[in-house]
């Protein structure tokens, strides 16, 4: 009796010891990543695109087998592009869901929200949707960017206009407070004093509950040949249609954050000539290994072929080979090393590049058009 006793205790106490030693979220054949973003909101389209692009890439992942014979499988909760909700779905799904790390946050503010939860319980965040420079500037040991940064964006732009002659360049962007308006201001700054430029006008207007029409009429009272607007989803599609309603002929240009079908969609008869700022290769760019690789992926589940599915498709990329690099005995602290080993790594057309004083990512930008056909043109 003693002995069977004994035997029992030393096996608990050894399945005691296991469970010490596993890391959250990981089990011999799966790995618990969790998500909160906007399903529904002003950015509801574009995350869905997003979306749709990282599982596209994370199904064939799983088809294969896994990550070092375990799949992966992502919990997506819905913060509504809410920061306060946003950090309240980050808390629960690290404290009661135990995920073993945070995927792919969308937007500024939601993910600022988050970043006190990342130091406090040690879990990384990959690939937030979001340019923003607090999440470069100082590194954070547990955030690893992707895609460039919105004051990189803003100065490609400026750039474009620069070299093509155009001197009156107006900017529109969400209020400084706003952390996505004050990085919009900055890169302009920047951008403008790089050009030895004038601004024709620096506006701007609330996130919430914005007075399109009079913002319009302000823009186009100061007669600008051009106008980069740094705004998201529904802000950035009305105000485009009562500057267009109002007269305004400026050439407009916005940023990647708006570049899902939906916005096009949206824009209607507007979106002809718009020129977005773009962080990844064009989808439909089958020369590319990356290309023909979301090619074969978005026919395989149907994903939206666009701007915000590739996005999606490359920060999946980055998750799976950060995991793959940190082996069969996963922890946060290998999974964080992994990934810093990624030194100028080619994605098959998007480079990425990270180490213990870099955790930016990718660095690339370029400028399309959109065209009557509703296509975005390079």
């Amino acid at each position: 009796m003693v002995k069977h006793w004994h035997r029992f205790l030393t096996a608990g106490l050894a399945g005691i010891a296991i469970t010490a030693f596993a890391e959250e979220g990981v089990t011999d054949d799966s790995i618990l990543i969790g998500q909160t973003v906007g399903v529904t909101g002003t950015v509801a389209s574009a995350v869905k695109e997003m979306n749709e692009g990282a599982h596209a890439y994370i199904a064939g992942v799983n088809q294969r087998g896994g990550v070092n014979g375990r799949k992966i499988v992502l919990r997506i909760v819905d913060d509504k592009f809410l920061p306060a909700l946003a950090a309240a779905n980050a808390e629960k799904l690290i404290t009661q869901d135990h995920v073993f790390a945070l995927f792919q946050s969308r937007g500024t503010p939601q993910t600022e929200a988050i970043l006190p939860l990342l130091a406090a319980h040690h879990v990384p965040l990959i690939a937030p949707s979001t340019g923003g420079e607090i999440f470069h500037t100082p590194v954070n040991h547990w955030l690893f960017n992707v895609r460039a940064k919105y004051q990189d964006e803003v100065g490609k732009a400026i750039e474009h206009f620069a070299t093509l002659g155009i001197k009156n360049i107006a900017l529109l962007t969400y209020e400084k407070e706003d952390p996505l308006g004050l990085d919009g201001l900055n890169g302009f700054n920047k951008g403008m004093a790089a050009h030895n430029l004038t601004p024709a006008i620096v506006a701007f207007f609330p996130r919430l509950k914005p007075d399109f029409k009079a913002t319009a009429a302000k823009l186009i009272a100061a007669k600008p040949a051009a106008l980069i607007i740094v705004s998201s989803g529904k802000n950035t599609v009305e105000v485009i249609k009562a500057l267009r309603a109002q007269g305004g002929t400026m050439q407009i240009m916005t940023m990647s954050n708006n570049s899902s079908q939906e916005f096009i969609k949206d824009l209607g008869p507007a979106a002809n000539g718009i020129l977005v700022t773009q962080v990844t290769p064009a989808p439909d760019l089958v020369t590319s290994i990356l290309g023909q690789e979301f090619e074969v992926a978005a026919k395989r589940t149907g994903a939206t072929v666009s701007y915000a599915a590739m996005e999606g498709f490359v920060s999946a990329k980055v998750l799976v080979e950060g995991l793959r690099r940190a082996g069969r005995h996963l922890t946060r602290e290998d999974f964080v090393l992994a990934l810093e080993s990624m030194k100028r790594d080619d994605l098959g057309g998007l480079m990425v590049d990270y180490g213990a004083k870099n955790h930016s990512g990718s660095q690339f930008v370029e400028i399309t058009m959109l065209g009557k056909n509703g296509r975005f043109v390079r």
